[in-house]
């Protein structure tokens, strides 16, 4: 068969609508021409897509099973679903079909601020808006991208949000949708050889930008880099940090800190020079956004401008017949976002790279209420914690009394971390003590008692304890380890006035029911680590840390 990148080169060659390259405003002009979004009062483009393109669909993003490559992807991990090379190429030929008879807009940007990593990529679409998304997400070509590792290893995506295939021809290769009964009509599809995506059905923002991350992801490690999916800053005296953790952490807000410059929200690597932001802009969840927590994202999405200059874009938010938003209106969904380049914040680095970070956060928002509010991890422990990615999520009742949910994500992004678990983690232990880079586990959930118990730890205690964290406050302090987690404990930490709290046990008016619900969460690491790495090669060294081991060992 025809090589697909070489076929797609050949339509765009011999297409007589090929726009290529526009200007950002001539992409905005574009947007609005093909009443793909509409000017919303403040200037920014307000768009909304079908129902089931309102966030990603894990079910239909599908990784191309390789015998040249199959060896080092985990595909026991729940998120590495596969799918045959045979249905990957006729995705393909249907979207080359498609592609061949309608206008199509080509950009060509990259992935990756520090350029001797940085990914080509060319976004091939019917769509502006996903071309003005693209623009707002991936970075401009450098003029010296031939010292980038990827230079001759371009990436390819084709993005057709709203086409369908067709159901009765991919019966027995797709998935069955139970929603319809029928076989799924959407693919995101990753080639990692052919270094080729297909984004075929779904309208959602986060579909194109996760797949790029994705591809990064995997490619970076070969060359002995460590993708993460985190936030980073850097202090006035050029300190990085990075700072992990899963939604509802506080990942977001305490990364934006006044005192510190922000290299990036989402994802970044770690090479051999230092920390860099993939992106150029950032992709923020807007339901309940308080102008005054989130001052920064409130204003890169609703500052007023031309609505020429402005082309951020504002997803599947309510707006009213005036143009004004409601982000506390979750009619639509609880996942409306906002797509802004990075140069709409005021406190950023505008190099998006910083050297080799100092201090590394995990953040964990604990519902049971057991873990310390802050602890130092060594080595092994942070290499634990980090394939654990653990945090709590809540799930409502109707009584309003809740049992937290234990959430385990390794490297805090599972669904974007193809490769084998045990890769990411001993290069995040060889970074660490080449650089003697200290971790520090904060938790940003509960104290007192498990939620609808305890109540959140106090957010002005969190940014004490990040500060003292960052500022090397807490190197110097006591320590005790935790009889259970095994992390060190300190006995005080400089800003937070009761150290007594610092010791989540003292915290909890029935002790044995403090005892009893840590010991249920160790039990759960255990389980956890058995079933998703107990043949995957992890050190034993590293899996002694685990939580709950030693009752398995």
């Amino acid at each position: 068969m025809t090589s697909l990148c070489t076929q797609l080169d050949g339509i765009l060659g011999q297409h007589a609508n090929v726009l290529a390259n526009p200007s950002r405003q001539e992409l905005i002009r574009l947007v609005v021409k093909n009443k793909e979004a509409v000017i919303s009062a403040n200037g920014a483009l307000a768009t909304w897509t079908p129902t089931e393109s309102t966030g990603r669909s894990p079910k239909d993003t599908l990784l191309v099973r390789r015998t040249t490559s199959e060896d080092t992807i985990d595909w026991d991990s729940p998120n590495n679903l596969s799918i045959e090379e045979s249905t990957f190429d006729m995705i393909c030929s249907d979207a080359m079909a498609l592609l061949a008879d309608r206008p199509l807009i080509v950009t060509d940007r990259v992935v990756g601020a520090d350029v001797r990593y940085a990914l080509p990529v060319r976004t091939v679409a019917d769509h502006a808006v996903t071309q003005l998304f693209a623009d707002n997400m991936f970075r401009p070509v450098p003029s010296d991208l031939s010292a980038s590792a990827f230079a001759d290893k371009p990436f390819n995506l084709v993005v057709l949000p709203y086409d369908k295939l067709d159901p009765a021809r991919y019966e027995g290769r797709l998935r069955l949708d139970p929603a319809t009964g029928r076989t799924s009509d959407m693919a995101i599809a990753l080639d990692f050889d052919r270094r080729l995506g297909v984004v075929f059905g779904s309208a959602y923002g986060g579909s194109v930008k996760k797949m790029i991350f994705t591809a990064m992801n995997y490619y970076l490690p070969a060359e002995g880099i460590l993708p993460l999916h985190c936030s980073a800053n850097e202090g006035p005296d050029g300190d990085c940090a990075l700072l992990l953790g899963l939604s509802g952490t506080g990942k977001t807000t305490l990364s934006a800190d006044p005192r510190r410059a922000l290299l990036g929200d989402d994802e970044h690597g770690w090479s051999d020079f230092g920390a860099a932001n993939f992106e150029n802009g950032c992709y923020a969840k807007l339901i309940n956004l308080d102008p005054d927590k989130e001052p920064e994202i409130f204003g890169a999405c609703f500052h007023e401008a031309d609505w020429l200059d402005h082309g951020a874009i504002i997803e599947n938010c309510m707006m009213y017949p005036d143009g004004h938003f409601d982000v506390d209106d979750e009619r639509l969904t609880p996942n409306s976002r906002g797509s802004y380049p990075l140069t709409y914040l005021s406190n950023i680095k505008e190099s998006s790279t910083s050297g080799h970070p100092k201090t590394i956060l995990f953040l964990t928002a604990d519902a049971n209420g057991v873990l310390p509010p802050v602890s130092r991890l060594t080595e092994d422990q942070a290499m634990l914690w980090f394939l654990m990615g653990y945090t709590s999520k809540l799930a409502g009742t109707e009584t309003g009394i809740t049992e937290p949910r234990t959430t385990f994500s390794r490297f805090f992004g599972e669904p974007f971390m193809p490769r084998n678990p045990d890769v990411y983690a001993r290069l995040l232990g060889d970074k660490l003590r080449e650089h003697s880079t200290q971790v520090y586990l904060v938790n940003t959930g509960w104290t007192g008692g498990p939620y609808g118990v305890g109540a959140r730890i106090d957010i002005k205690v969190t940014r004490e304890i990040v500060q003292a964290a960052l500022s090397g406050g807490l190197v110097d302090v006591e320590y005790d380890q935790d009889p259970l987690f095994m992390v060190q404990v300190p006995r005080s930490c400089p800003g937070v006035e009761d150290s007594s709290i610092l010791v989540p046990k003292n915290t909890w008016l029935d002790k044995d029911a403090y005892d009893k619900r840590a010991a249920k969460l160790a039990d759960e690491f255990a389980a956890h680590f058995d079933k998703a790495y107990g043949e995957k090669g992890i050190d034993k060294s590293v899996a002694d840390q685990c939580p709950g081991s030693w009752q398995h060992s």
